[in-house]
């Protein structure tokens, strides 16, 4: 068990394990998503809807909306933590793609008050899926090796436009619904298998960056990046990589960057309903440390 003084809070826009979340001991709050009329909570451990079952029933015809944290459940978790004696940091999802980053500030805000004694720290990731995740990874490792708050909340907003988010997607139809492309852009694309390149700009919004020729030609450009921006990719303790129910294509981009760039160590695991519920099943997401995104 962690002996740090402070709690580090994020949101299941991370898309981390429950696996990863207990071993880095992090505090997760959880957004919510809809199908129908049916409302679910989109937890670590998946206990309301698996993964599988989430892009089967989009490959069924269904339409999920999301909704963000609100400042209750943020002031609910919190709680807790700081009357126990705790501080907290919070990596909030992208204020680019959520206002959970907004409620966590308004929580912060109003919890400050009554536990003046207490530090909350909020930091806009300004990032999303394993990106943030993998910022609460390094944040979790630099708390283990004696970070303060203060120097881990800094460590993290002097990083965070460093942390390269690279993704594909197989379906153009799903991202012209959330209007990321538009329809002429959507039907074209699929008529010639045209696969966008897309990332996370530096104001955390996702951004249409070039195209790909088929999907296997749009997986490369992915595994590319690592050579054109990752900061000594052979060093870098972790990358990772989220996937929509794709988990052969994921395991491709992974196994191309170990081979080309002497990676050691790449853990893959599911985006979450958040994310998904725009890209729709088939897309892969590449994420690591580069000199800028």
């Amino acid at each position: 068990m962690s002996t740090s003084n402070y709690v580090i809070v994020t949101d299941s826009s991370c898309d981390l394990s429950q696996e990863m979340v207990e071993e880095l001991e992090l505090s997760v709050l959880p957004l919510s998503f809809y199908l129908g009329e049916k409302a679910y909570k989109d937890y670590p451990d998946k206990r309301d809807m698996s993964s599988k079952d989430f892009y089967d029933a989009i490959r069924s015809g269904a339409m999920p909306t999301t909704s963000a944290v609100n400042p209750e459940q943020y002031v609910e978790a919190l709680e807790p933590i700081l009357a126990g004696g705790q501080d907290v940091l919070i990596l909030a999802f992208s204020s680019g793609l959520s206002t959970t980053c907004q409620s966590a500030q308004i929580a912060a805000a109003e919890l400050s008050e009554k536990y003046p004694a207490r530090k909350i720290l909020v930091v806009d990731t300004l990032c999303a899926s394993l990106g943030q995740g993998l910022l609460c990874w390094y944040a979790a490792q630099k708390r283990l090796a004696g970070g303060s708050i203060e120097a881990v909340r800094d460590w993290c907003e002097e990083n965070k436009l460093h942390l390269c988010h690279w993704f594909t997607v197989d379906d153009l139809m799903h991202l012209k619904r959330g209007g990321r492309v538009s329809a002429a852009t959507a039907i074209a694309g699929t008529m010639l298998q045209i696969k966008p390149v897309m990332h996370m700009d530096d104001e955390g919004h996702l951004i249409n960056v070039s195209k790909a020729r088929g999907r296997k030609g749009s997986l490369d450009a992915l595994v590319a990046k690592v050579g054109e921006l990752g900061t000594d990719p052979a060093g870098q303790s972790l990358m990772l990589i989220s996937h929509s129910d794709c988990e052969a294509d994921a395991q491709y981009v992974a196994d191309r960057i170990k081979e080309k760039y002497g990676v050691k160590r790449i853990d893959l695991n599911h985006i979450g309903p958040v994310i998904g519920a725009h890209t729709g099943p088939g897309c892969v997401a590449l994420f690591f440390l580069g000199g800028h995104r």
